[in-house]
């Protein structure tokens, strides 16, 4: 990529969004477009291509899709499919007719078998059965994963793809009904704090093992990627390192400055036991994180408190 690239930020206020175009800017990528989905509705194909024709952007992230937890991937599992293979369709496949030179598409967890082997390779993808609680999110990321191949493969674009761990930090869904573990461990913790609660309820064990990437390092890596590889195999982004729930409990607890006992709802589900991505690839083409997972729940915590009023709770 070159510095003045009119680069394409799709989906730039989440979580992923933000803190790609916060890496392009530090890096000196300053032509980066945005549209809020007021502005621009990717599920509109017209609209689409329009944008494209009017911009004419010559790099595109695609990190915009529908998301929800557990509940909401149950519950609307056909709007969860439709939506995000018509915004895949429609930005990889005007990328492809507008002529843009690179794209990067992100995927998620969830797209590997879920008994797939530990740490999981990039190769594990469709070797078995998906997690059915959101196996239409996960048919749908792999699609888009599957398009960019098709499209490097049939006409030679320089379209690439990534597959993130666990995200958290700035711009982190607070909200309890749909947020991840990290987050809605950082609430509750701060609340019972405010509240001089005695005790936090967490559910499950927290026996099972997890990995998680400070937002930053994984879009540097997303940066790293787009400015040094080509290839047509999608690549794992993560620290390569785990933690049992119990272990981030204690860390979040202690950053926090809470006091009061933990309290494991056992009757509660674990999840898989263990979830962790083999990042060789990513270290072999020369990138590693860099926020261990310590100062990571730090600088989480300290914009949590810094931008409380306007976090998504």
């Amino acid at each position: 990529m070159d510095k003045t690239d009119k680069i394409f930020v799709a989906g730039h206020r989440g979580l992923v969004g933000s803190a790609i175009v916060r890496n392009l800017e530090s890096k000196g990528y300053t032509n980066i477009v945005t549209r809020t989905h007021k502005e621009l509705d990717l599920k509109d194909q017209v609209g689409v291509n329009k944008f494209f024709d009017d911009e004419k952007p010559d790099v595109v992230v695609l990190a915009a899709a529908k998301v929800g937890g557990i509940n909401a991937n149950n519950t609307a599992p056909a709007e969860f499919a439709y939506e995000n293979m018509q915004i895949q369709c429609n930005v990889i496949h005007a990328a492809h007719t507008h002529g843009v030179k690179k794209l990067l598409f992100l995927g998620s967890t969830c797209i590997y078998p879920k008994m797939a082997p530990q740490p999981i390779p990039e190769d594990a993808l469709l070797t078995g059965p998906l997690e059915p609680t959101n196996e239409a999110y996960a048919i749908a990321k792999i699609s888009g994963l599957e398009m960019c191949k098709f499209y490097k493969r049939q006409y030679g674009d320089d379209f690439i793809s990534c597959m993130p761990t666990n995200l958290y930090g700035p711009h982190d869904n607070y909200d309890l009904s749909g947020s991840h573990v990290m987050p809605a461990m950082i609430r509750k913790f701060h609340e019972a704090k405010e509240n001089n609660a005695t005790a936090v309820e967490l559910w499950g064990t927290g026996t099972p093992l997890r990995e998680f990437l400070y937002v930053d390092d994984m879009a540097d890596a997303c940066v790293f990627l787009l400015e040094n590889y080509s290839g047509e195999q999608h690549v794992n982004i993560g620290t390569g390192v785990e933690v049992t729930i119990k272990q981030l409990a204690e860390t979040v607890k202690e950053t926090v400055g809470f006091e009061g006992e933990i309290i494991w709802n056992s009757e509660m589900p674990d999840g898989t036991p263990r979830k962790l991505t083999d990042v060789t690839k990513l270290h072999n083409l020369g990138w590693k994180h860099k926020v261990e997972l310590e100062e990571g729940v730090k600088l989480a915590y300290d914009w949590f408190k810094e931008n409380i009023a306007d976090a998504r709770m």
